[in-house]
């Protein structure tokens, strides 16, 4: 797959259905009155943004809406959850943020949550450990291919060994900064 700046994104017809085939999606409005097609691209960007900030808005020229790749963070914290949050929303990720591994495998469980790109979740949490959730994942079938970024404020080389040998994509040491999020977005469009 060839890099690009922006992450990839699944493309949503303009009645809302999910698929790759857009025949009947890009054709509304073309040659009509511009007040109606103003006017059906409003409602469409109000129906997007009704559901939870899960869809984009209505891209102008396609009349089709777009579907932001997504990650969930993972942070006991509430801070750093925030920090991470917004960094990830300024690389152009939807971001799901939760505190605990057991409710992101819920998110994962349950389908709620789709095009799901990335996990980035702490270390130490109590409950279920970033290390457990990470094999959790990588144990799945349909979550292995999945990649988990793992963020720790301890620097310690045991640790950051074995959950790169367990699949870890990165381990990040806290604070996260702007250049560490940049970093896994691009590395993660290149391979993924």
């Amino acid at each position: 797959m060839e890099a690009s700046s922006k992450p990839e994104a699944a493309v949503v017809g303009g009645d809302g259905s999910r698929g790759d085939d857009l025949q009947g999606a890009c054709c509304r409005g073309r040659g009509g009155d511009r007040a109606e097609e103003r006017e059906d691209r409003e409602e469409r960007s109000a129906g997007a943004a009704a559901n939870d900030g899960r869809v984009a808005p209505v891209d102008d020229d396609a009349g089709v809406v777009v579907v932001e790749p997504c990650v969930i963070a993972v942070d006991d914290s509430s801070v750093d959850r925030a920090l991470v949050t917004a960094l990830l929303r300024r690389s152009k990720y939807r971001v799901t943020a939760v505190d605990s591994g057991k409710r992101a495998l819920e998110i994962l469980g349950s389908g709620s949550e789709p095009n799901v790109s990335m996990i980035i979740t702490d270390y130490w949490m109590p409950g279920m450990t970033g290390y457990d959730l990470l094999k959790k994942v990588k144990e799945s079938s349909e979550l292995k291919q999945i990649p988990v970024v793992i963020m720790s404020s301890e620097n310690v080389p045991t640790r950051i060994s074995r959950c790169m040998e367990e699949g870890a994509e990165d381990f990040l040491l806290k604070p996260v900064r702007p250049s560490d999020i940049s970093r896994i977005t691009t590395r993660m469009l290149q391979l993924h």
